[in-house]
């Protein structure tokens, strides 16, 4: 209890005022939206216990419009809870406007005669309306569009940032922290980290003594063998005459005993040890993220009132049912999906919500109902909206996409619903006919999807006409530690968070196909762009085996596979701020520490995409190169050049089917751009191509200094004499006509310039 004293006796007595008045404001708040919905008399005693507390602290700080406000809503839910007064939703409406106003006049800054002469007009019109509740009518047809009711002048609690952290401070003349209102912050936000970081060095201080215990068992294990010869030395000397090399055989073994029971005593007590670091670790590492963790409801406690007051505004009644209050979030994850939940509220009564008579002519009831779900699901915390409301109509999407030319009509009609659904996530993009201050769904939704994706989360939408409108949010439940994918990249650990990574693929190289310069795989009916993870970082090329490593990133629209060297697996990491100093980083997010106290850098993947679509801009995406066994290749590789698809594919398949890496180019320029980028055994080419005929390619590659000895073979329709004589004139090493070879002769005439397909 003196604990407490001394923790209360730094705050003055409108401190505490204000501490009261924030949490019995929020009790007043939760009663009156929920009697307004049930009518349940059970929900007007906290509410009587509230106003009189309120009425007892605003007394003893001298607040006598507080004490009058106070009191007259004493009376009116004395009144109700006798039944002598309904509590219509006029009523209450008077009701949370001197809700309102205590809070106001609780977080009012500087000189209070100042204030409460500043807000003279508003506080006689809440005090008239409380005191002559039972005279206020409630309106016959509710309006379509009131004035902005009192939430949207009364900032609702919510989460404050940390002190030292990163957010801006308020303007001269915004609403300051009291105490109360912000959940009890730690002095700053670099004691946590320190503490985190000083949490992560002991456990991977932990970790460390495994290599440790390895090294012991292996000493185990050699002195095993050690033994083994020693009693191999006893026997031989037993048959042996000589009494000197049995006594001292004899000693070598009875010294060797105490060694077997000493090191495997050493090894059990260090392998006890461990376990406890470990344990004694992973709990300090937890307990300080503890510290971060707050319970869901309090980052969104005004979203009720906020929901209600607006569909009032809108002529319409909506309920807000929260689930999953307890849920615990990381405080800074709650803080910044603030925004983004309350859009996707207002949204969904705006938007989705029709009008009660327009509810009932569908058959559903006169009162909309929006869910907000939290719950913790596969160490991800997972937010789900759903309203009944009228849903998005996808031939709506269809035509607006099309009225854009932002597809053609028969790709948009060829797309499916979830594709449809994407549209509404870029920007500017409405399906509403009007503008307004709440905005239509799609509008902002591309905002709610940026600031989703900058927490390492995604967000999914889905939709039934008529029946509703639904919205998933996948998040991280915590922002210190990361579950991340660690990879190799040119000898060094790189991670990047795994809700990042769409999913790991061992490809091999006899499934890349090369077009237009660039390389590809074709993986469950995609194809999938390969790009070196060396060159995105600017580490230079690096060679792989003939089975490729593949970590594919990024979403529907743009989707990569960046090729690393090695995957390690998973990890969790505790994530460590790059010193201000170096600035933004291009393509990292952070550093962290391995189990084994490597450092490793955090890839920032978003970051990441920008530059591999930079490359592809720029047409400077390196070849995949294979790395050398013994100092050669085992497969040959050849390039074909047709304009043809058909041509292309066929001769494409006959060669793969034979053992041969094939690749591919479009046309004459392309074919050169490829061929000079690789390392290639022959090329086969047609002749008639746009931008470059066979000819001309020909021509270039046997003038090439590093190119001229590189076999080429023409397959062209052309047959006269005189097309062949040009065609080896050109220094062409072969000439087939496509009118008259079969699927041997093609393989034959290969054969015959380069061989079998391995080396």
């Amino acid at each position: 209890m003196s604990d407490k004293k001394d923790d209360l006796s730094q705050f003055s007595m409108l401190d505490l005022f204000r501490m009261e008045a924030d949490s019995q404001t929020q009790i007043l708040t939760d009663g009156l939206l929920a009697f307004e919905r049930r009518n349940n008399p059970s929900d007007i005693e906290p509410m009587m216990r509230a106003a009189h507390s309120i009425k007892g602290a605003a007394s003893i700080v001298g607040l006598d419009m507080v004490v009058q406000l106070a009191h007259g809503m004493e009376d009116a839910f004395i009144a109700a809870q006798a039944g002598k007064l309904k509590l219509t939703p006029n009523r209450v409406d008077a009701l949370l406007a001197a809700v309102d106003l205590i809070l106001q006049c609780a977080r009012a800054n500087g000189d209070m005669d100042a204030w409460l002469a500043a807000n003279a007009a508003q506080i006689g019109k809440t005090m008239s309306d409380v005191q002559g509740i039972a005279f206020l009518p409630e309106p016959l047809v509710m309006p379509s569009a009131l004035a902005p009711l009192a939430p949207q002048a009364v900032p609702a609690p919510a989460l404050q940032p940390e002190a030292g952290s990163s957010e801006p401070p308020a303007p001269d003349g915004a609403e300051q922290p009291v105490p109360g209102r912000s959940l009890p912050p730690m002095k700053s936000a670099q004691n946590f980290d320190r503490l985190l970081a000083l949490a992560s060095e002991a456990r991977i201080n932990a970790h460390q003594l495994h290599p440790l215990i390895q090294g012991m068992q292996r000493h185990k294990r050699n002195q095993a063998a050690l033994f083994a010869v020693l009693e191999e030395l006893m026997e031989a000397a037993s048959r042996a005459s000589d009494p000197a090399l049995k006594e001292k055989a004899l000693l070598a073994i009875q010294k060797s005993q105490p060694l077997k029971q000493f090191m495997l005593e050493h090894i059990t007590d260090m392998e006890n040890f461990e376990r406890r670091l470990l344990t004694g670790s992973e709990n300090m590492v937890d307990e300080v993220l503890a510290l971060r963790m707050r319970p869901f409801r309090d980052g969104i406690q005004h979203f009720p009132r906020m929901v209600r007051d607006l569909a009032r505004n809108l002529g319409k009644d909506v309920v807000l049912h929260i689930e999953g209050e307890d849920t615990l979030v990381d405080r800074d994850i709650l803080l910044r999906i603030e925004g983004p939940l309350n859009h996707m509220l207002r949204n969904a009564v705006d938007h989705g919500m029709e009008t009660p008579q327009e509810r009932r002519d569908a058959g559903k009831p006169a009162t909309g109902t929006i869910l907000m779900e939290a719950r913790h699901r596969a160490g991800m915390l997972n937010i789900e909206i759903s309203d009944d409301g009228r849903g998005v109509d996808p031939e709506k999407i269809r035509r607006t996409v099309i009225e854009r030319k932002m597809a053609s009509e028969q790709m948009v009609a060829a797309m499916s619903h979830a594709e449809l659904m994407e549209f509404l996530f870029l920007p500017a993009f409405s399906l509403k006919g009007d503008i307004t201050e709440i905005s239509g769904r799609g509008v902002g939704l591309d905002i709610v999807h940026e600031t989703i994706r900058q927490q390492n989360g995604t967000v999914r939408i889905e939709s039934e006409l008529g029946k509703g409108f639904r919205s998933s949010i996948t998040l991280p439940l915590t922002q210190s530690i990361v579950r991340a994918l660690v990879v190799d990249v040119k000898g060094e650990a790189y991670a990047m968070p795994i809700v990042k990574a769409e999913r790991i693929l061992m490809v091999p190289q006899s499934a890349v196909h090369t077009l237009e310069n660039k390389q590809f795989y074709e993986h469950e009916g995609e194809h999938l762009g390969l790009v070196s993870a060396a060159q995105v970082l600017e580490l230079g090329d690096m060679e792989h085996s003939e089975e490729l490593s593949v970590v594919v990133i990024g979403g529907s629209s743009r989707r990569y596979a960046l090729v690393v060297d090695r995957i390690r697996g998973e990890e969790s990491l505790a994530v460590q701020a790059i010193d201000p100093v170096f600035g933004k980083m291009r393509d990292i997010s952070a550093a962290a520490l391995l189990d084994d106290g490597e450092p490793v850098l955090i890839l920032d993947v978003p970051d990441l995409l920008l530059s591999v679509e930079k490359l592809l801009q720029e047409g400077s995406l390196h070849q995949l190169t294979r790395a050398e066994h013994g100092g050669r290749r085992k497969m040959k590789r050849i390039l074909v050049v047709d304009d043809s698809l058909t041509v292309r594919e066929m001769e494409r398949k006959l060669l793969v089917g034979r053992g041969f890496e094939v690749d591919i180019a479009i046309d004459g320029i392309d074919g050169w751009n490829v061929v000079r980028s690789g390392d290639y055994d022959l090329v086969i080419t047609d002749v008639d191509m746009p931008r470059m005929d066979g000819i001309e390619l020909v021509n270039l590659i046997k003038k090439d200094l590093h190119l001229h000895k590189l076999p080429v073979m023409i397959v062209s329709y052309k047959d006269r004499p005189e097309d062949r004589a040009r065609g080896l004139a050109a220094g062409a090493d072969y000439y087939l006509t496509k009118g008259s070879f079969h699927d041997e002769t093609l393989l034959d005439a290969v054969s015959d310039l380069i061989g079998d397909a391995y080396r």
